[in-house]
């Protein structure tokens, strides 16, 4: 789990993700005809066949805050990059590109729990000093750790880190006739805004997202059929796209057929890559394999091992077929 561990705590939220797609080329650029970043900024690896033209995308942003504005004693205000929520947010440590700290906090009489009423704290003396390290439009991200127990990880951004690490545990392995694409994606937090641009230029014949999703089995959660452990999630539809229902069978077949762990994802809550792949161009036959993780968007995501490699076998198997 070192790669995922070096992708996890990488600096990447959305529109600042060269550092991982620079990382990432470099770790698969012996496994792939060609690796090649487009004008969004994008990284897709190809690889050469004569089959069916198929498309994998997982993205490579993550959630973070971007500085409004400044005030005359240093402290920071900030908008968010991507969804936020408050209630993860009262005292945690964020970090710039350029490696400075801070810590948000919210003002006393904050009942609303608005971001307008939050602050980050870098310790600065006044607008001038804290100018010397920060200015309006930098942008941060969660400070994180990463741990691995009880065969469980924990860490932030494996939304979607662990999509990207699945896709590049499959391109190291995959062996098909299939044309293949894998294509890691930028500002899917922000609008699905990369996948929207790749799936136009490589028009593939089938796409399949790759990305985390909520579980149901936490105390008092709302209801869900995605049990933490219980294999590899086949989506069958979100809030932006409902999956061609071709793909969800394949996808279900191949499971079967080679004995991966595998269920049924229904998310009513959000959107995946696949909500602008499925109608590009003319349209896209198009399906999701999702990583089924607890507190999605909070400093300390969850995802069980035997659930990623699931995810890799089927991207794997699928993409043989």
């Amino acid at each position: 789990m070192e790669l995922l561990k070096k992708l996890s705590l990488l600096y990447a939220p959305s529109g600042r993700e060269h550092s991982i797609a620079e990382f990432i080329k470099n770790e698969i650029k012996d496994f792939a005809d060609s690796v090649y970043t487009d004008n969004l900024g994008n990284l897709i690896a190809h690889k050469k066949g004569t089959g069916k033209k198929i498309m994998f995308a997982s993205h490579m942003d993550e959630i973070g805050i971007v500085v409004t504005y400044i005030d005359e004693k240093g402290y920071l205000r900030f908008a968010d990059v991507g969804g936020l929520y408050t209630k993860y947010l009262s005292g945690r440590r964020v970090v710039f590109e350029n490696g400075t700290q801070g810590v948000i906090f919210s003002e006393p009489k904050n009942d609303k729990n608005s971001l307008l009423k939050m602050y980050v704290d870098i310790g600065a003396k006044n607008r001038e000093d804290a100018e010397k390290s920060v200015n309006v439009g930098d942008m941060a991200v969660f400070c994180g750790n990463f741990a691995e127990q009880n065969g469980v990880i924990i860490g932030k951004a494996l939304d979607n880190r662990a999509g990207c690490f699945a896709l590049i545990e499959a391109i190291k392995s995959v062996k098909s006739e299939n044309d293949l694409y894998f294509v890691f994606t930028v500002q899917e937090e922000v609008g699905l805004r990369g996948a929207r641009t790749s799936a136009y230029t490589i028009n593939p014949d089938i796409a399949i997202a790759v990305d985390v999703t909520d579980t149901g089995d936490t105390p008092k959660c709302d209801s869900n059929a995605v049990n933490f452990g219980g294999g590899a999630c086949i989506k069958v539809m979100d809030y932006s796209v409902i999956c061609d229902r071709d793909v969800k069978k394949s996808l279900e077949e191949v499971a079967k057929a080679k004995g991966i762990p595998y269920q049924f994802e229904v998310m009513t809550d959000g959107g995946t890559d696949a909500g602008v792949i499925h109608f590009a161009r003319g349209g896209v036959k198009t399906g999701g394999i999702s990583i089924p993780t607890r507190y999605i968007h909070s400093p300390s995501e969850m995802i069980d091992k035997s659930d990623l490699d699931a995810v890799i076998r089927l991207i794997t198997a699928f993409a043989q077929e």
